[in-house]
């Protein structure tokens, strides 16, 4: 039974010197596997709890429904 649990424990043990040696590293590859896990969570959860984006912002300034006018007072003399 020790032998099936023999590579966690090294593992373990491998993930807490690296930790003491170099934290900067350790953290670093921590808060990187956390990204993804946390894309693939977190949307669901938001809406579960009522979330509703945003409405998107208008990319075209809405045109009036009449035909244009001439513009008078700007022609070349």
């Amino acid at each position: 039974m020790a032998s099936l649990t023999a590579p966690f424990r090294r593992t373990y043990r491998t993930l807490q010197r690296q930790a003491h040696e170099n934290p900067v590293i350790f953290y670093s590859v921590i808060i990187g596997a956390i990204g993804p896990v946390m894309a693939l969570t977190v949307p669901p959860i938001r809406e579960s709890l009522g979330y509703k984006p945003a409405e998107m912002i208008p990319t075209t300034y809405p045109v009036p429904n009449r035909p244009r006018r001439q513009t008078q007072g700007y022609e070349d003399p």
